[in-house]
């Protein structure tokens, strides 16, 4: 009889775990079976496997076949080792090169024609088989629509296989119309999607709230959480809703991620158009449940959280004071960690979650209470505002390094934008801050310098003795998480400020973007 093996992979959560693939022919009575915790999609590959295998033209092996899957712990879900399955059944049939099928990782299923169908995770398996040091397997194959993503990630053997036959034919040396082009160095170039900056609104739109927008230019230079706090129609949703647009684009590693993790969310509809270079961007409802917020599920089946949808990009939360305060807790753990660990009966993951935060609120349930003086009527009493408030509990609040208090603009204020900068503008201002931030860190593992952990903050780049005191005079009544923030902060605005450290005045700047206490008291 005979034995071959081969590979592919299975996801769990946001990440693809390698599969090896084994199939044993042997004397007994003719059938296929299975081992290695399949579930019951996969159970049903048998007879997808053998229609696919016969309509290919090929010779289905009438003898008793085993198939297994290792590592046998890891649960295996749906259709995608349809191909590997098929291939590793023919090579131990001797139909196909043992070796050759030993080298490859396959991903598709396969319809009862023999056509190879996309199936989820392919961005998330070539990034698995990156990360993986081991020379086998070497190459991947998969179904042309897969490998429009494929194409995306460089130093991959990518082998297109629109159908068993086609591929089979390639692994024997010969020659078959439908047969795609290996490429064994594959760019950036042909599979990005191209940034529309008619899709983000423009921030020139905005009149008459130059502390905000520049609160917001400081926090999308150094990639901070933003708070804001104002009456109803202030302009809070309208300047969040222009971060997006000042935002840089995603490089080559980020935009890998965050296009694997849409697409095992579902979220590119299951059409492959390329690399996601525009940050994300996520504003769920405020009746958004906690398993929403940060993932959850059962029965070994994990579901994606808007913080992980959210990875590299922004969470907005309008309304913020409405959500319940589980859900908002809930938030705290990814943004010290950047990412959030999944624990059930059946099973325990970690996906990422490094997400730039935004809150929007009002300062009461009827938001009115910072603008009285210019006739609006705030009809709640003083502890209605502190419950209301108090929904955005202290410590949530202290790992947000920018917060900031609208006010009604005033006319004349409103006059004085009418030639404001345009997010185009911004965006270029910002891009040069993070270039100026990433010269300071370079040769190390951070790019920005809210990524540089406290410790290693103060011991590589410490401050002025003039910036240092100043810090020390004015932070005394704030933690030390909020502290380092500051510094974080001052760090910002000297880069968009072109200085290579921060100055005694850029603390006091720093200082001034957390609010007083007594605004953002609860």
């Amino acid at each position: 009889m005979g034995l071959a093996r081969t590979f592919s992979a299975v996801v769990m959560g946001v990440r693809a775990h390698i599969v090896e693939v084994e199939a044993d022919l042997s004397q007994g009575l003719p059938g296929l079976s299975i081992v290695g915790l399949p579930d019951t999609a996969l159970n049903e590959a048998r007879d997808r496997v053998r229609a696919a295998v016969v309509n290919s033209g090929l010779k289905w092996p009438n003898v008793k076949i085993t198939v297994s899957l290792s590592p046998a712990w890891l649960p295996k879900r749906g259709s995608g080792l349809d191909l590997a399955i098929a291939l590793a059944i023919l090579a131990a049939d001797a139909q196909l090169p043992v070796q050759e099928v030993g080298k490859l990782l396959s991903l598709g299923e396969l319809g009862l024609d023999g056509r190879v169908r996309p199936a989820p995770g392919a961005l998330a398996t070539a990034l698995a088989l990156r990360r993986s040091n081991s020379p086998v397997p070497s190459a991947i194959a998969a179904g042309s629509s897969d490998c429009v993503c494929l194409r995306a990630v460089p130093g991959l053997d990518v082998v297109e296989a629109p159908s068993l036959r086609a591929l089979a034919a390639r692994l024997l040396g010969e020659q078959e119309s439908d047969v795609g082009e290996h490429s064994p160095l594959l760019t950036f170039a042909s599979t990005d999607t191209p940034r529309d900056a008619c899709a983000f609104k423009d921030m020139s739109d905005v009149k008459g709230q130059p502390h905000a927008k520049r609160a917001l230019e400081i926090a999308a230079a150094g990639g901070h959480h933003v708070a804001l706090l104002g009456r109803a129609g202030v302009g809070k949703t309208l300047l969040a809703e222009r971060l997006p647009g000042i935002l840089p684009d995603l490089d080559d590693e980020q935009a890998l991620e965050v296009t694997s993790i849409h697409q095992l969310s579902g979220r590119d509809g299951g059409v492959s158009v390329g690399l996601a270079r525009n940050p994300p961007w996520f504003a769920p409802h405020h009746t958004a449940s906690r398993a929403a917020m940060v993932g959850g599920g059962s029965d070994n089946r994990p579901s994606i959280g808007m913080v992980s949808l959210a990875h590299h990009g922004v969470l907005f939360l309008d309304e913020a004071a409405e959500f319940e305060p589980g859900v908002l807790d809930a938030l705290r753990e990814p943004l010290e960690s950047g990412n959030v660990t999944i624990a059930r009966a059946g099973f325990q993951i970690s996906v990422p979650a490094a997400f730039q935060l935004v809150l929007a609120t009002n300062p009461c349930p009827c938001g009115n209470a910072l603008d009285t003086h210019r006739g609006a009527v705030c009809r709640c009493t003083p502890t209605q505002r502190r419950r209301y408030l108090s929904r955005l509990s202290g410590p949530l609040l202290d790992r947000v390094d920018v917060r900031v208090v609208l006010t009604r603009p005033s006319l004349a204020s409103l006059a004085a934008d009418a030639d404001d900068d345009s997010s185009e503008l911004i965006a270029a201002r910002v891009r040069e801050a993070r270039a100026c931030l990433r010269q300071r860190l370079v040769g190390t593992q951070w790019s920005l310098m809210v990524d540089v952990p406290a410790e290693q903050l103060a011991l590589r780049w410490p401050l002025a003795p003039s910036a240092r005191q100043k810090l020390d005079s004015a932070s005394r009544k704030d933690s030390m998480r909020g502290r380092d923030r500051v510094i974080r902060v001052a760090w910002s605005i000297a880069a968009l400020a072109g200085r290579d450290e921060p100055s005694a005045a850029d603390i006091d700047d720093a200082i001034s973007l957390r609010a007083s206490e007594q605004q953002w008291a609860a």
